[in-house]
């Protein structure tokens, strides 16, 4: 059972306060001695980001999206349990963005804990503009072509030209659009119901960018082979 109330008109959250923050990793401590000033420096150092906080002191301006909350149950011995799975987009509409689920058995609590496992796993995205129609060279599309599968859902999103808008379902472009991605074309195949996977092959295509090499290089390439 899903439930769509609107969860996103919640009450703001306490500013995150740097000073009273007390790290507890190596890079929390570099992050609030100012000695890791970007984001950017984590992600090129290959290190794994375990501190919510540190997010919140490198990127102030993040934004959330509840894009689901369904109920789920367990068996056990004695009887059948029910807690709530709330599904989160986090980004700040500039490269970067990450997706999150929580469990609990009040929702409040479930939609806290997405949110904080999206900041473990936010990631960079590498906005350009891949498009042959437009070429313009600026950040307002995907380099290039990109395809990901998680569970039935298969999304390939393409570079499109200014103007043309995010052309996708609403799950599909909730996340494009805390990427900070304006233009694209997106194909979904498979059961784009499942607002999880659908979210997810999202997040996979944009998180393999980050795995590519000289980006902008095989964006060309790609252009020349359009052309």
């Amino acid at each position: 059972m899903n439930y769509n109330r609107n969860y996103n008109r919640r009450e703001p959250e306490i500013r995150f306060n740097i000073d009273e923050w007390k790290p507890k990793t190596k890079i929390g401590e570099m992050v609030k001695a100012k000695e890791i000033t970007s984001i950017e420096q984590i992600f090129e150092s290959g290190k794994v980001i375990k501190e919510v906080e540190i997010v919140d002191a490198l990127i102030p301006n993040i934004e959330d999206n509840v894009i689901e909350i369904a109920s789920v149950q367990r068996m056990t011995k004695n009887n059948r349990k029910q807690k709530y799975r709330a599904t989160v987009i986090i980004g700040d509409k500039n490269g970067h963005v990450g997706i999150g689920v929580g469990k609990d058995v009040e929702v409040k609590p479930s939609i806290e804990t997405a949110i904080r496992d999206a900041k473990k796993h936010i990631i960079s995205v590498n906005i350009g503009c891949g498009s042959w129609e437009c070429n313009c060279g600026t950040r307002h599309s995907i380099p290039m072509t990109l395809k990901a599968k998680c569970g039935s859902s298969n999304v390939i999103l393409k570079p499109a030209p200014k103007g043309v808008g995010i052309v996708a379902a609403k799950t599909i472009k909730a996340v494009l659009e805390l990427a900070g991605i304006k233009d694209v074309w997106t194909f979904a195949r498979g059961r784009t119901r499942d607002k999880y996977n659908a979210a997810l092959a999202t997040y996979d295509a944009l998180k393999s960018l980050s795995e590519i090499k000289n980006v902008d290089a095989l964006a060309v390439k790609e252009r020349g082979k359009q052309d």
